[in-house]
């Protein structure tokens, strides 16, 4: 029998690691499917887990205040150590960028365990932006024995490493296996977190929290945003989700608190976040998930970077970069909101991420290589 174990630490991990592991539980004959969580983000993580139905097998539960990446990175592999020692899993199973991932295949590695990248081969060719997951990538790329690519540049890019051609898969983003099976449940918006936010109005939803955008790049986006809220006061109404690093609250409160169009709110769970995009006008962000989501429900993305991993977006012209510049997020979001054309234009493009059958072919992928070795 196979044996995989599913590491992963962060909310977009699970998200994305979710239709992996119900499709692994599909083959219980074939597949011993063991799960393992660092939580690195506990209380975020933890909603994706009960939104999935997916009880971990080890929970590491390793997330501390103010840890240094050095200091996460160090406690990951020494508790990961004893976890695959015990499982001596056949492959272990991580997805992304994060420090968790990283970790992972190291310590993978190190025991000699063959490991299979969800969503390899996205660069920037930046070590610094995004910052720590370019390197974090690279690295796990590096050490991986499968890759799952999600998209045939993805797929050049492994080529260009010298990946050989016969152990990389395109299988399209498990994100939207994830979106289309949460986008199609039930909610009612009168109860939980969305219940103050006006349907009357058209929806303009911000999530931006990366690190590289932290200090003078944090205040210019939150300055244009309060630049549109008052241009748009009379049929636009902004909804911004506050991650709770102290670099990001701090700004957007100084900056946005009172605005009468704008709502501040606690981070959505996975839930209600989906459906609040459904009925989204324009998104502004900087998370990599929400570019590669945002298409499938017809929604146009600002991206607020000066570079992204993800370009099959801005060549489908489903998304556009405009960095944290004041002048030109005001300018590219007002041209979407006033100029029909041009919005239709991009939210009627074809999403370059999949069909919502990736963990299928992923699984499939890991049951054919060793039914051939």
């Amino acid at each position: 029998m196979l044996t995989t174990l599913s590491i992963f630490g962060t909310r977009p991990e699970a998200i994305k690691m979710a239709p992996v592991v119900q499709q692994l539980r599909r083959f219980p004959n074939q597949i011993r499917s063991v799960v393992c969580v660092t939580a690195q983000h506990r209380q975020m993580l933890d909603q994706v887990l009960g939104l999935f139905k997916i009880q971990p097998d080890y929970d590491l539960n390793l997330m501390r205040p103010d840890q240094s990446l050095s200091q996460i990175t160090s406690t990951v592999i020494q508790n990961l150590d004893s976890v695959v020692r015990e499982i001596k899993p056949d492959w272990v199973l991580v997805q992304g960028d994060t420090t968790t991932v990283m970790a992972a295949s190291l310590v993978a590695f190190y025991h000699h365990v063959r490991i299979g990248h969800v969503e390899a081969g996205l660069r920037t060719h930046n070590k610094h932006q995004p910052f720590p997951e370019e390197i974090n990538r690279r690295i796990t790329d590096v050490l991986a024995d499968l890759f799952f690519a999600p998209t045939e540049w993805a797929r050049q890019n492994l080529l260009r490493e010298h990946i050989a051609n016969t152990a990389i898969h395109v299988t399209g983003n498990t994100v939207i296996d994830a979106l289309l099976q949460v986008a199609a449940k039930n909610y009612s918006w009168a109860d939980g977190p969305l219940a103050g936010i006006p349907r009357d109005k058209r929806l303009v939803l911000i999530t931006a929290h990366r690190r590289e955008n932290f200090g003078q790049p944090f205040i210019e986006l939150c300055l244009a945003i309060k630049d549109l809220a008052q241009r748009y006061q009379q049929d636009c109404h902004f909804v911004y989700p506050v991650h709770l690093n102290p670099n990001v609250q701090k700004p957007v409160y100084e900056i946005l608190n009172g605005q009468k169009n704008i709502s501040l709110i606690e981070p959505l769970d996975y839930l209600p976040l989906v459906q609040l995009m459904k009925h989204t006008t324009l998104i502004l962000t900087d998370s990599g998930g929400i570019q590669e989501e945002a298409p499938s429900l017809g929604v146009p993305v600002l991206v607020l970077r000066e570079t992204t991993e993800r370009p099959e977006a801005i060549e489908a012209g489903t998304a556009r970069l405009v960095g944290a510049n004041r002048v030109r997020i005001v300018t590219e979001a007002s041209h979407l909101l006033d100029n029909d054309e041009a919005y239709e234009q991009m939210s009627r493009t074809v999403n370059p991420y999949g069909d919502g059958q990736a963990a299928q072919r992923i699984v499939d992928a890991l049951i054919n290589y060793t039914n051939e070795s």
